[in-house]
């Protein structure tokens, strides 16, 4: 059986092939969606951050902080190259103000070199490329003195490029280390490509997630990172001597997705909610040794992950998602375990513990 990586390429290239034969490239089955990231020149105006541009809905929307200038650009990059059909830009507020009276659409076969694709007119640009691209990019005119508004991008491509279901944009602040920006932009943008993977693994009714978070690095923090009020807060000291510690920002934005509010949530069941997602979604190769002698479940962090990774694979694999569910809900009590696994969490963490000895 092909891995999921050999097939969207034996995919691409067949799709290309065809492509290029002038045959129908529809004949062959999908894969995928391959994900995005979104790369601009101009920072965001609030929070009109810049996936709303790709999000799949037309009454959102990027809004540059001040009016672009003549090097200015907003770049949509695939984790992958995709065949893509059909490009359509529009750009403007909803009510059409706004919109770009001038400017280029481009594109890129391999993310560095771009070439022109279709011209802005009355706000929009469409074009169809017809072949592999790993990017496209919006380059405004120079006749526009107000702040670059993109309403939408829609891209038709084999595979689909995922739109971006939880848009999010994390700004980062690095004024007591200047010399850390390249780091925080990487930890940041890494971020936001987990942030749809974590609001999936602790969506609930009713939730809406926030859109904007801060992440600051600061020294004279005494612990690796903290989280709260939509920021996050790095130690300065902590990730120039750990700067492979990203999953230590992947655990803070878990915290952000929380948004527990009841005082009855156990710091156990909360801080090991966040280590399983970074342990055993974001990096299950780096979880570390357990030492089954003073192993508990309610032993926190990556402790308590692994006790909630031994339950949820053997008796109910929506187990996070349910607990979850119920501390953001303020309903959260022991009994929640017997009720999900038929055992009580003393006989879980016994039978747990027993396993580890083997």
């Amino acid at each position: 059986m092909l891995t999921t990586r050999r097939a969207r390429l034996f995919s691409a290239i067949l799709t290309a092939w065809v492509w290029e034969m002038g045959g129908d490239a529809s004949a062959f089955a999908e894969v995928g969606p391959v994900a995005a990231v979104v790369e601009s020149t101009l920072a965001t105006d609030s929070d009109k951050i810049r996936q709303f541009a790709f999000d799949g809905d037309d009454g959102t929307y990027f809004t540059s902080k001040a009016a672009p200038g003549a090097e200015d650009s907003f770049t949509l990059v695939f984790d992958e190259p995709v065949v893509v059909k059909a490009i359509a830009v529009q750009t403007g507020k909803p009510d059409g103000a706004d919109a770009l009276a001038s400017g280029t659409l481009e594109t890129s076969e391999d993310g560095t070199t771009f070439h022109d694709a279709a011209t802005f007119q009355k706000g929009a640009a469409k074009a169809e490329p017809g072949r592999r691209l790993k990017a496209i990019r919006i380059r405004p005119g120079k006749g526009d003195a107000h702040p670059l508004v993109i309403r939408e991008i829609v891209v038709d491509s084999n595979p689909k490029v995922r739109t971006f279901a939880y848009p999010v944009e994390i700004v980062v602040d690095v004024t007591d280390a200047p010399e850390m920006k390249a780091w925080a932009d990487n930890a940041a943008r890494t971020c936001e490509r987990w942030y749809g993977r974590i609001n999936d693994q602790l969506k609930s009714d009713g939730y809406k997630p926030i859109h904007l978070i801060r992440m600051d690095l600061k020294n004279g923090i005494d612990v690796p990172a903290m989280a709260g009020g939509g920021r996050i807060t790095g130690s300065v000291k902590w990730f120039k001597d750990h700067p492979d510690d990203v999953g230590a920002m992947i655990h803070e934005t878990v915290h952000i997705v929380q948004r527990y509010h009841s005082r009855n949530n156990p710091g156990w069941l909360v801080e090991g909610v966040a280590d399983y997602i970074r342990f055993f979604q974001y990096e299950p190769a780096n979880i570390g040794r357990l030492n089954p002698k003073t192993a508990r479940y309610d032993g926190n962090y990556r402790v308590s992950a692994r006790f909630l990774a031994y339950v949820s694979e053997k008796y109910d694999k929506d187990l996070v998602l349910k607990l979850n569910r119920a501390m953001r809900e303020g309903s959260y009590s022991e009994d929640l375990f017997n009720q999900f696994t038929g055992k009580t969490v003393q006989e879980l963490d016994e039978e747990w513990r027993a396993s580890l000895q083997k």
